[in-house]
């Protein structure tokens, strides 16, 4: 049995694309139409555009999402038992797997990224990658942290847990778990505070969006990144995307339950391989690639 995975923000570089876009008839229409719903040139940002611009929330997220379901749509035998997404790759998933078209996925993902952007602005934030300790650690020690918002934001893999929150709450959280033990506590490149109460500001425009868009029963389950579950009920499935804003992504949880479930083979669909990197950690008995696609 295999899954398709779906990455999100982070996964973004320069130049992404360029060889789904030159050599694909279908992938050039699907550029095109992300072009025409989102209102922008999103092609040639992904093309040509700098590393700094690509990193912006409004534009790295749709780029991400147009990377991520194009590869799916021209992959070579797509035929997934599974699909799961980190962050807003819960969304390139959700299109894969036919619960929402991709014109839909396109306005859900600009929107999400509106939304969060002007929440990084009412609100700012940042995070950062915590290595070396356990999750009980990092998480007793944001917990004993009261004067600021710090909380568990990614749990990545094991010894690897990202923490999210104001500046001045990653900063004291980030001098106590160096104290505790930790190997390394690395600044993220992000505009906020994502996965954290910071983002409560995007809640509501986001849920308008959510409520505004058809959701079918997908072609398989999804894992979901609040419960680290399957499940396959459109009504959930849109619950848990609006909690998904302000809750901890439960990454190593989503793959153990996969594992568990009997898929052997997981494939990436998007730019970058830093989820079969995550994958192999987690579960290094499993098979790990990237999707191959038509030219």
């Amino acid at each position: 049995m295999k899954a398709y995975l779906f990455p999100g923000q982070g996964s973004q570089q320069k130049g992404m694309g360029k060889e789904l876009y030159c050599s694909s008839a279908q992938a050039r229409q699907m550029f095109e139409t992300a072009n025409q719903v989102l209102d922008m040139d999103i092609i040639q940002v992904m093309l040509e555009g700098s590393e700094e611009t690509l990193r912006e929330t409004t534009i790295a997220q749709p780029a991400i999402f147009l990377h991520s379901v194009t590869m799916a749509a021209v992959a070579t035998d797509f035929c997934p038992s599974a699909v799961a997404g980190h962050s807003l790759g819960e969304i390139s998933a959700l299109v894969a797997s036919k619960s929402i078209c991709f014109e839909d996925g396109l306005r859900l993902v600009a929107m999400r990224s509106k939304a969060m952007k002007q929440a990084c602005q009412l609100a700012p934030g940042t995070m950062a990658a915590v290595i070396g300790l356990s999750d009980e650690v990092v998480q007793e020690t944001c917990r004993c942290i009261m004067e600021e918002v710090v909380v568990p934001a990614n749990y990545n893999c094991a010894g690897q847990l990202v923490i999210s929150g104001s500046s001045a709450g990653v900063a004291i959280a980030t001098e106590a778990l160096v104290k505790v033990g930790a190997r390394k506590v690395i600044p993220l490149r992000v505009e906020g505070g994502f996965h954290s109460p910071l983002m409560d500001h995007a809640k509501a425009d986001f849920a308008l969006v959510l409520a505004s868009i058809p959701f079918a029963q997908p072609i398989c389950p999804i894992y979901q990144n609040v419960t680290g579950l399957p499940t396959n009920d459109p009504q959930t499935i849109k619950d848990n995307l609006l909690k998904q804003l302000v809750s901890p992504i439960y990454w190593t949880a989503t793959i153990e339950h996969m594992v568990e479930d009997g898929i052997t083979q997981f494939i990436e669909c998007g730019p970058g391989a830093v989820l079969q990197g995550l994958v192999r950690k987690i579960a290094p008995c499993v098979s790990v690639c990237n999707a191959l696609f038509i030219v």
